[in-house]
């Protein structure tokens, strides 16, 4: 059995993803101009740099091809050349997303409990916040093969591969935090630490009484969650059903 390349431990996400960088430049030289292989370097570094389980890591691995063929010497290239793989970096991760959660993917399996302790009427609409490129939906279709999922995604390439990977699913590009809730019966996050607050508010403020708030792995701070599931990998579930409860002495 394989081990899947983002739980390779780190720096071995990134050097594979370099070394696959500068592979592709060094074949590609012998064919296209300077410019034109280090976009699709660059290209593959940033695609790449999804196996990174948090923001810098990522950011290392999308710029480290760059940086390194900066420091070698060996390229004869314009200056504006060098501000391709900072355009794509910032095109696949848009500046507002840096503040939200970090790539990383809901195992497929994580929510297959979920329905249990959560039961959703047949076509309840169900929106991953924050879909990235659909891991969330995939777990939340085994969990609710009936409901109509959606997923919601800042960054257009993102977005595009997401649709693409869940053609089942209506996904959009567009912010969570301006999206109306309402008409949901579950919203996913797996979100930061940071962003629970808020999600708790936004879902306080517009979803209706019965619906669910769900988060992989954090909990909202001062919170009553109606349940918990263990999920392999040590993992938590949370689900909380609106109105929101806060625990005593809160």
């Amino acid at each position: 059995m394989h081990m899947p390349l983002r739980l390779l431990p780190w720096p071995l996400p990134a050097l594979l993803a370099w070394a696959g960088a500068w592979l592709l430049y060094l074949s590609l030289l012998r064919a296209v101009p300077p410019v034109a292989a280090l976009v699709a370097a660059s290209l593959l570094g940033t695609a790449a740099s999804v196996l990174g389980a948090s923001w810098w890591r990522r950011g290392l691995i999308a710029l480290g091809f760059p940086l390194s063929l900066a420091l070698t010497g060996m390229a004869s290239l314009p200056a504006w050349a060098w501000l391709v793989p900072l355009a794509l970096l910032l095109l696949v991760y848009p500046l507002n997303a840096w503040r939200d959660a970090p790539l990383f993917p809901t195992p497929h399996h994580a929510l297959q409990a979920l329905a249990v302790q959560a039961p959703l009427a047949r076509g309840a609409r169900v929106l991953d916040a924050g879909c990235g490129v659909g891991d969330g939906l995939i777990a939340l279709r085994h969990a609710y093969p009936d409901a109509r999922l959606e997923g919601l995604e800042w960054s257009w390439p993102l977005r595009l591969a997401c649709a693409l990977r869940c053609r089942w699913a209506q996904v959009r590009r567009g912010d969570m935090w301006a999206a109306d809730w309402s008409g949901y019966q579950m919203v996913y996050l797996f979100q930061r630490p940071e962003s629970m607050d808020r999600a708790a508010a936004k879902a306080q403020a517009e979803m209706p009484a019965g619906s669910w708030l769900v988060s992989l792995e954090f909990a909202v701070p001062g919170l009553l969650p109606s349940a918990q599931l263990r999920v392999p990998g040590g993992r938590v579930v949370w689900l909380y059903r609106l109105p929101l409860l806060r625990e005593k002495g809160v």
